[in-house]
């Protein structure tokens, strides 16, 4: 039973409070989940942003919108063994 309104269980698509921690969820083989919206400083140093209540972030490079996951990795985790570390 929650002690307080912010132990409270609440969807997962629910508006998040201001001063609520960010939720990252983490896949072996996939995409990190980040709650947004957010700003994604990449190692040039420029900005990137998304207003979306969920963004996929790449995590294998393999996206042609970097950092923003658009499944490339997928075609290389068939279980061939391709796309595993250290079978490449």
């Amino acid at each position: 039973m929650p002690k307080s309104p912010s132990d409270a269980p609440r969807p997962s698509d629910a508006p998040r409070p201001a001063d609520a921690p960010r939720r990252i969820k983490v896949q072996r083989r996939g995409p990190m989940l980040v709650e947004g919206p957010v700003e994604v400083e990449l190692e040039d140093g420029t900005t990137v942003s998304s207003d979306r209540f969920r963004v996929a972030l790449c995590t294998c490079r393999r996206s042609r919108r970097y950092p923003w996951c658009d499944t490339s990795h997928r075609a290389r985790s068939s279980g061939t063994g391709e796309g595993r570390p250290g079978t490449e």
